[in-house]
């Protein structure tokens, strides 16, 4: 179906560039401790602005895991199989507006899933990389280090972590 068939043309594919290729990843979604969706993506270098009705802005650094192949009931050992690659991301929350809705018992969906509230680096393929189970991830802002710790802290693993490339 062309643009043509819609009153509203349809926005952009979200997309990140995968590393050492000239090909793109398109984002069906993003999973975080509360759903984004795949139009909050910010490539690489895109500039991500102040978002709305919020003070309170809060980051944190995170392991993307990018999947080739889905479903349900998956094995953790069949996991691996699944993802494509991995990048870092970061996970952007206008935490007041998340602490004032949790506290009503209502989703935390204004605090999580808004414009721009994914930055993302391009993906590195798990063909190349492997799986990664430990490494040091960390997060700079102006300059300052924010975060700064391994992989293998991480509450919620990826199964098959430091799974070698084939």
């Amino acid at each position: 179906m062309t643009n043509d068939a819609y009153i509203l043309p349809p926005p952009p594919q979200p997309a990140i560039a995968v590393t050492g290729t000239e090909k793109n990843f398109r984002c069906a979604g993003y999973g975080a401790s509360a759903a984004k969706p795949a139009d909050a993506l910010v490539a690489d270098g895109g500039t991500v602005p102040y978002p709305p009705l919020t003070k309170d802005m809060h980051h944190e650094v995170e392991l993307v895991v990018a999947l080739k192949s889905g479903g349900r009931n998956i094995k953790p050992a069949e996991a691996p199989d699944c993802i494509f690659g991995y990048a870092v991301g970061i996970d952007l929350t206008r935490r007041d507006l998340q602490i004032a809705s949790r506290d009503m018992k209502r989703p935390w969906e204004i605090g999580k899933a808004f414009d721009a509230s994914a930055p993302c680096g391009p993906l590195q393929p798990a063909a190349r990389i492997g799986h990664p189970g430990k490494g040091r991830i960390m997060l700079k802002v102006n300059g300052k280090v924010r975060q700064d710790g391994d992989l293998a802290q991480m509450i919620w693993k990826v199964p098959g972590g430091d799974r070698q490339a084939q």
